[in-house]
């Protein structure tokens, strides 16, 4: 079992100023290193070579004996001091116990430990030193990059960039898809067979679980506008047959329809309660299971019409998707 790496040690305040002022030294050196590299590469070339010697002539002779001739002694001395930083900052880390093992740093730093080598591919390395050590100013919060105007310019490009390449592989993605449902031979088959019928079950428990649910909400929040609908109905009922209105002209006869509208009522409204009481019955839930499982049954029949209508859907939409993903979102934010 792999052990969890120590905690780091909290630096002290003075420790920590020093830190900064140490990083800070070897940012401005590292930047003028870098200047000193470019300037003696641009030396190098002969046009602009001859045009500093016209404009500036002792300038440029004092640059050519005294810098170009002794570059790689000067540059080794940026080296020392470059190569002194790697070595304070495994010291610091393994007091510190910053990774889990005590060779780790240079994997880690591993742009600061080539940069230190004093060839020419090796030395471009040096300006990674410099972005590790904003990172460090701005986490900090000693420098804000946010705010700085190139920053702003390559957060801009890079997600146009990026929102660019993921819209293409998407809609790569989506064209193979389509692609392989016109291929396949049966693919309403292959999804009730692979993807549905596992899972027939649950599908139809589930379906059962939520037709019972919607007809006792259903009841619950409209009992009162049933029952007066079901009194309604039997007293139009009543009021539209022979035999009442024969049974009216009776004597008494109109107290006895009454009484018999009020009963009929009574009996279909307590009907229509026992009935949705019985929703929650085991019998009933067994009832409901069967005829969902009929048409479930019914609804996965696949045959060649539904197979190629299955597939047209799944093309239309996945068309539709690629439609959406090749919309420039960037525009509206940028432009």
């Amino acid at each position: 079992m792999r052990r969890p790496s120590p905690p780091s040690r909290p630096l002290s305040p003075s420790l920590e100023r020093l830190h900064l002022a140490w990083d800070l030294l070897i940012v401005v050196l590292v930047v003028a290193n870098l200047a000193l590299l470019l300037f003696d590469s641009l030396f190098l070339l002969p046009p602009l070579n001859s045009a500093f010697e016209a404009v500036a002539p002792r300038l440029h002779g004092a640059y050519d004996q005294r810098i170009h001739a002794n570059f790689l002694a000067i540059d080794l001395a940026f080296v020392s001091v470059f190569l002194l930083d790697v070595l304070l900052g495994w010291a610091m880390a393994i007091a510190e116990r910053r990774y889990h093992r005590w060779f780790f740093y240079p994997f880690v730093h591993w742009y600061d430990v080539l940069g230190c080598i004093p060839l020419s591919g090796f030395r471009l390395l040096r300006i990674l030193r410099v972005i590790s050590l904003m990172y460090r100013l701005q986490r900090m919060r000693l420098i804000d990059v946010r705010r700085w105007w190139l920053y702003g310019v390559y957060a801009k490009y890079y997600d146009i960039l990026l929102e660019e390449l993921s819209d293409r592989i998407a809609i790569r993605l989506l064209d193979n898809v389509q692609d392989q449902v016109r291929s396949s031979d049966s693919l309403s088959r292959r999804l009730v067979g692979d993807v549905v019928m596992p899972r027939k079950q649950q599908l139809i428990a589930e379906v059962s679980r939520r037709l019972e649910d919607m007809a006792s909400n259903a009841y619950a929040t409209n009992r009162d506008d049933l029952m007066r609908y079901v009194s309604a109905l039997v007293g139009r009922t009543l009021g539209e047959s022979r035999e009442i209105s024969r049974l009216k002209r009776l004597p008494l006869g109109s107290q006895v329809a009454k009484g018999l509208d009020e009963a009929l009522s009574d009996l279909a409204c307590r009907l229509v309660h026992e009935a949705v009481e019985g929703l929650r019955s085991p019998e009933f839930n067994t009832l409901v299971e069967r005829l969902t499982e009929s048409g479930f049954d019914a609804w996965l029949e696949v045959d060649k019409h539904t197979d190629q209508v299955t597939e047209q859907v799944l093309i239309d939409m996945l068309e539709m998707l690629k439609e959406q993903v090749a919309v420039k979102q960037w525009r509206d934010r940028y432009v």
